[in-house]
């Protein structure tokens, strides 16, 4: 006996009413692009780790490479993706090279999915 797929509708009528409305409300498809380019970086734990020790405070290589138990070379790297998507910042003092999170909405953005992974 066939099993039939209880997410698909079981009618062939389409909405053309709603498909037009909708249209017009999709963002460009570079856009959309860009979109899915920057949630990608949220997808390696390194960088969560990363992104979570700069909302306690400004961090340099050094630091954050001790504390996460990680080498420089593989902190910078990371760091390199972060100010990419523009989600971290740095500035130098002297010699060392102090990072932060580029603004409040890295914190929502991060919060927003959070909350969501504890929701479920």
């Amino acid at each position: 006996m066939e099993q039939k797929n209880k997410d698909c509708c079981s009618c062939h009528t389409i909405h053309e009413e709603i498909i037009e409305k909708v249209r017009e409300k999709m963002p460009e498809e570079e856009q959309l692009y860009d979109l899915a380019e920057f949630f990608k970086v949220f997808g390696d734990s390194t960088r969560i780790k990363i992104i979570c020790a700069l909302f306690e405070a400004e961090m340099c290589v050094c630091d954050i490479a001790a504390l996460l138990g990680m080498k420089q070379s593989a902190i910078s790297h990371q760091l390199r993706i972060l100010k990419k998507e523009r989600l971290a910042k740095f500035r130098k003092e002297g010699k060392v090279v102090y990072y932060s999170l580029d603004d409040e909405h890295v914190q929502k953005i991060f919060e927003q999915g959070f909350n969501h992974i504890i929701h479920r």
